[in-house]
């Protein structure tokens, strides 16, 4: 199996990971070998990796033969069509498929010709000529491939672009200095405090060494929040006759205890921005004296994974909160669609037939069936659950216009999806705009705290608590947690995965929270982090040092040293003044010794960095060179180079030094780091995975994020040296390797080769600020 999966181009580390998961495994080989009866054993790595997305992608089996033999034939040679391919089936669950339809979906057939490409360009040039020749190089050339693009649907992306360069260098020339300077920043108006407010962005705010912690925040003058059972009290709540009825059954229940709730949705893993929401979900109920629910809103079944709602919960627990109970959406489903029919009832919503392309949007037609009577909608939505309606052909929608518009939104849809916890019961799941309010109602929460997207969902929240007469908490509005050079989006990191930039939603480059935890980031930072930005309504885009300084704080307190060598230079000692190695008591924490020693062995053969020694000693070099003496940390020992060892290509593999004792020789101008008797190691060094802040953003990079890849966002180093004090460490333990930075070990390691990651190094490099 290994090598059918190499053979069609993924790394062997790939193929081994695939392998380690039986389902896609089974799936890609029945998948390749399809193929292989199709094209011969030969399949070129484009094939290769169509094949791989169908079988990675893919919702239902069933439909894998259906791709293949598609892709096989030629007919699928672009992860555009596969795409397409892929949504159809989903979107079609019923047997047969019209064959004809689904190739229309996904551009079968079609062939887009050079000289389609080039009139298409053409065009998008005359159209935006005068701004071209005005801004040159400066004008955003993404809207120009985006335009082109969105007439030749099917066409290659690189042949666009390359179309796209080549007729801009013939309108405006190669490009001049100018073209290469920065484009100025266009000052903003100044606006007036009360707009300021409603629109404020932290963009690479600063963090005060002087800030609160995050309880202290909750607990001030930060958030005003009602007080349980004053929910009337805040802005905007809508109190109906029973409303204080109700909230006083409300207080019966809680006994006036603050409540709150996580709920994430289990389709992907948490990032750096629900660390915000963890922290302020439970940080709030803990500043109060109350308690905090990790709910999953597991209403859309194609798209959650067992390994998410695991990880999750680990993730929670990890930064520290321990949750009151953990529910689930699918928990109140009976009680949700029970609820369904009395709204229904109450002429409070409806069964819809418009489409799903229809009703997208801030300003779709209303709904012909809108007044359609009650007893017509309740037989239609037994229809609905009964699963006499396809996927798409029949919703519930609620009688509504929310703040920003959107009128009626969908409380219930049809999905042909088993769910992970209800199985086959239900073919009809709520939608968030339904269900999310009312699971706050089911368990009383007092503070349902989001962010500010959700804001327009507000006035939905309220209107569905009380058009069916049950407890309304309220929603309030946070800014959320961005950071620059990076991207959270689910999808996207997806598309990382499978494009192999990165291993898996835990690869240390990204900012996802299992990936900060394999870099070796404490939880302790990372909440640290959270309270440094703050609690408010303003959005906030952080630079990504501002997180590592505050590990740096964390790990200086927490990381006991140890010394490494990452490119190991051979050192023989040839007075060493013991028969057989020393012992040398190295402090856990220097500027501590209280907190303890740890032995390693220093030997006649030692190996030190090979950056520490020169030939000649530049002006300013004050590390190893001939007549330079240099210090052995923790030994007492100074060491002067006798003779220099070359290898036939002259370069330098081993020194030979005498060593004398530091209480009788002159004090030299550096002390070096060193080990002997080493255990080897594998250390992994990870930079940005980045090249820009904003790689989303279409101005900064036209190619879109996947273009913007570091080739340098890590380098492994395969045969570096560690002392023997680190040899029973087990993975996530942190070190500080003296003069390098902070390491964390990974789980990657085994017996015999520890390997490590580079949380991140003892300084902030100027370069990245």
């Amino acid at each position: 199996a290994l090598g059918l999966f190499t053979g069609i181009g993924l790394s062997e580390a790939k193929a081994r990971e695939t392998l380690r998961n039986g389902a896609l495994s089974a799936l890609l080989r029945r998948a390749v070998l399809q193929a292989r009866s199709a094209l011969g054993p030969a399949l070129d790595k484009a094939t290769g990796t169509l094949l791989y997305n169908a079988a990675a992608r893919l919702k239902d089996p069933k439909h894998l033969g259906f791709l293949v033999g598609y892709i096989a034939r030629r007919e699928i040679l672009t992860d555009l069509q596969l795409s397409a391919a892929l949504e159809y089936v989903r979107s079609h669950p019923l047997e047969p498929l019209d064959v004809a339809d689904f190739e229309r979906a996904c551009g079968v057939g079609i062939c887009i010709t050079p000289e389609q490409i080039e009139e298409a360009v053409e065009a998008v040039i005359s159209k935006h000529r005068a701004e071209l020749l005005a801004e040159r190089y400066h004008f955003n050339m993404g809207l120009l491939m985006g335009e082109a693009r969105s007439q030749l649907r099917w066409a290659d992306g690189k042949t666009i672009k390359n179309e796209v360069d080549l007729q801009v260098l013939h309108l405006l020339g190669p490009k001049t200095e100018a073209d290469l300077e920065k484009k100025p920043k266009v000052a903003k108006a100044r606006l007036a405090p009360a707009e300021k407010q409603k629109v404020a962005v932290v963009e690479n705010g600063d963090m005060g060494t002087e800030t609160k912690s995050l309880l202290e925040q909750l607990r001030g003058e930060a958030l005003k929040f009602h007080k349980p059972g004053e929910n009337y009290k805040t802005e905007g709540y809508v109190v109906t006759p029973n409303t204080m009825a109700l909230l006083k059954q409300h207080l019966a229940i809680t006994g006036g205890q603050v409540r709150t709730r996580f709920p994430p949705e289990p389709n992907g893993i948490l990032h750096i921005g629900h660390a915000k929401a963890i922290n302020f979900n439970f940080g709030y109920a803990k500043a109060n004296g109350g308690v905090c629910f990790l709910r999953y809103d597991d209403t859309n079944p194609e798209k959650e994974e067992e390994k998410y709602f695991t990880a999750i919960r680990e993730m929670v627990e990890w930064l520290g909160y321990q949750p009151y109970a953990v529910t689930h959406a699918s928990d109140y489903f009976d009680q949700l669609y029970t609820w369904a029919l009395e709204l229904i009832r109450r002429g409070q919503a409806y069964v819809c037939h418009q489409k799903v392309e229809e009703i997208k949007g801030h300003n779709p037609p209303p709904s012909p069936w809108r007044d359609r009577p009650v007893e017509e909608s309740l037989l239609l939505f037994e229809d609905m659950r009964k699963g006499k309606f396809g996927e798409g052909e029949a919703t519930l929608r609620m009688k509504l216009v929310m703040e920003d518009g959107k009128m009626d939104p969908v409380a219930y849809r049809v999905k042909f999806t088993p769910h992970h916890r209800t199985g086959d019961k239900w073919c009809i799941y709520p939608t968030y705009d339904y269900t999310h309010c009312l699971c706050d109602s089911i368990e009383h929460i007092t503070h349902s705290l989001c962010t500010k997207e959700f804001q327009a969902r507000r006035s939905s929240y309220f209107w569905l608590c009380n058009a069916l007469d049950v407890y309304c908490p309220v929603q309030w509005e946070y800014g959320r947690l961005n950071l620059l050079y990076t991207v959270v989006s689910k999808r996207k990191i997806i598309r990382l995965v499978e494009t192999g930039a990165v291993r898996d939603w835990d690869d240390p480059r990204l900012f996802t929270l299992t990936a900060l935890r394999r870099r070796g980031f404490p939880p302790e930072a990372i909440n640290n982090f959270c309270a440094r930005v703050g609690v408010t309504v303003a959005q906030a885009t952080m630079e990504p040092h501002l997180l590592e300084a505050c590990a740096r704080e964390v790990l200086n307190e927490q990381a006991p040293r140890a010394m490494a060598v990452l490119e190991p230079l051979k050192v023989t000692i040839t007075n060493f003044p013991a028969p057989k190695a020393l012992e040398v008591l190295v402090p856990n924490f220097p500027a501590d010794e209280n907190r303890g020693f740890h032995k390693v062995p220093f030997h006649q053969t030692v190996y030190i960095e090979e950056t520490d020694f020169r030939e000649e000693a530049d002006k300013g070099y004050k590390r190893l060179a001939p007549g330079q003496p240099v210090g052995l940390r923790h030994t007492g020992y100074i060491i002067t180079v006798q003779n220099v060892i070359k290898d036939v290509n002259g370069r330098v593999i081993e020194l030979e030094v005498t060593c004398t004792k530091s209480d009788v020789a002159e004090k030299p101008k550096a002390f070096i780091h060193w080990v002997s008797v080493p255990l080897a190691c594998e250390v992994r060094l990870y930079e940005r995975l980045f090249l820009h802040k904003n790689p989303e953003d279409p101005s900064e990079v036209p190619g879109g994020f996947l273009s913007d890849l570091n080739p340098d966002s890590l380098r492994v180093v395969h045969n570096a040296l560690v002392d023997s004090s680190v040899h029973s460490a087990r993975p996530f333990d942190k070190f500080q390797f003296e003069r390098l930075g902070y390491f964390s070990v990974d789980p990657d390691s085994e017996e015999g080769k520890m390997v490590f990651n580079r949380t991140v190094t003892l300084k902030e490099d100027p370069g990245k600020a």
